[in-house]
């Protein structure tokens, strides 16, 4: 009888065990899929960090809102990277280890990203660059290649700067005022062959460092040269110092920027002469809007207490790359049938068509290329006060 009860009870407690395992099997299946963004959100750059930041969490608001991805919920988990390729890195591998992301969104910072681009081809985790420029970061030689981008290549925008200042201006002989770090020598050599292919010649190429304070040298060399024209490619910070070194000159010459410096206070720190300089974008939020474009609106203002207008969607870039970057990520999710880096990596070439904020896209992504955007989706834009308004 003793030993009847006994298994009794063992067969009662193996079923609650049996039970509570099989339960546990649908709840493990409903963890929700990590995302992770590795960007500046402190430092000179922080605006970039904080827009690419709300463009991820207005489009992973509209996922969860509809069942999230697979049946389950998406979750952001950001790093500062303060701009640093080393601390990219390490936020990068503990994303990757710790936090077991599924892919990583990238920031501002060409150095940065191509800093993290061995990491995530070496542990197959996807990356989805929403701003940083270097025509090499998806371009890396890696094979199979984890990195994927909504944002301007390097090689394209300087062909657009270019062909804007040749257009705008008249300008035959530009010369190129540049960051020394590795952005600036992507950018080195898409304006050389830019200058190229128009068949006219560069006044000089000058480098600067993050902290220079006086441009002037480089600036006299680059007039004494018989430049027309100033092709700047600077974050924020720098990029401010230039401008004041040229006002300090009294040299009325016209600047046309890469986009680094919308991602911080360069129309606090260079003043009045912010508005002098004419930069290229891949959105803007000014004038007539489509239904993605007015629906993201009114979503950020209710979300956001701090958007009172379009005008406080700064910079627009970030916010509008990292939106589509987002959805067009859920969809290679969905598309792959999974999240894991290899079903996610194929899943982005197997997107035929989205659409999008930006565009509609239509086949993005494919074996030989991974840029989502394209030279005919750049638009010129300058600064009126802090606000970003298109070039008319």
């Amino acid at each position: 009888m003793v030993m009847n009860v006994n298994y009794a009870r063992r067969t009662i407690l193996a079923a609650v065990v049996l039970a509570a395992a099989g339960a546990s099997f649908p709840a493990a299946a409903q963890q929700p899929i990590k995302i992770g963004f590795v960007g500046a959100m402190s430092g000179i750059s922080a605006k970039s960090g904080e827009a690419i930041t709300r463009g991820l969490e207005i489009a992973i608001d509209e996922l969860n809102g509809k069942g999230g991805v697979l049946g389950r919920t998406l979750v952001l988990i950001k790093r500062d990277d303060e701009s640093n390729p080393a601390k990219g890195q390490i936020a990068a591998r503990e994303l990757i280890q710790n936090e077991k992301v599924a892919v990583i969104f990238g920031g501002i910072d060409t150095p940065v990203a191509m800093a993290v681009v061995p990491i995530v081809n070496k542990e197959k985790v996807p990356y989805m660059g929403t701003w940083a420029a270097g025509t090499f970061i998806t371009r890396n030689g890696a094979n199979p290649n984890f990195v994927f981008r909504v944002s301007a290549v390097d090689e394209l925008v300087d062909k657009a700067l270019i062909k804007y200042a040749m257009k705008t201006y008249g300008s035959n002989k530009p010369g190129y005022m540049l960051i020394n770090n590795p952005w600036g020598e992507s950018n080195e050599k898409g304006l050389n062959l830019a200058v190229s292919e128009h068949r006219i010649e560069k006044a000089g190429s000058e480098k600067f460092e993050d902290k220079d304070v006086d441009m002037t040298p480089q600036l006299s060399r680059l007039k004494a040269a018989g430049a027309d024209s100033i092709i700047l490619v600077s974050n924020a910070g720098p990029a401010a110092q230039v401008m004041k070194s040229i006002e300090r000159m009294n040299w009325s010459v016209p600047v046309i920027s890469h986009w680094g410096i919308s991602g911080g206070r360069f129309p606090e720190l260079a003043g009045t002469m912010a508005q002098k300089v004419v930069f290229v974008q891949t959105y803007s939020f000014f004038g007539q809007q489509s239904g993605v474009g007015k629906n993201k609106i009114t979503m950020l203002q209710k979300k956001y207490p701090d958007i009172k207008a379009v005008g406080d969607i700064v910079p627009p870039v970030g916010y509008a790359n990292a939106y589509d970057a987002m959805h067009l990520t859920a969809l290679a999710m969905r598309l792959g049938g999974g999240t894991d880096g290899d079903r996610i990596r194929e899943g982005y070439y197997k997107i035929d068509e989205h659409k999008g904020l930006i565009k509609t896209y239509k086949k993005p992504f494919s074996p030989a290329n991974h840029d989502a955007l394209n030279e005919n989706d750049y638009i010129m834009v300058k600064y009126q006060g802090e606000q970003i308004v298109p070039v008319k």
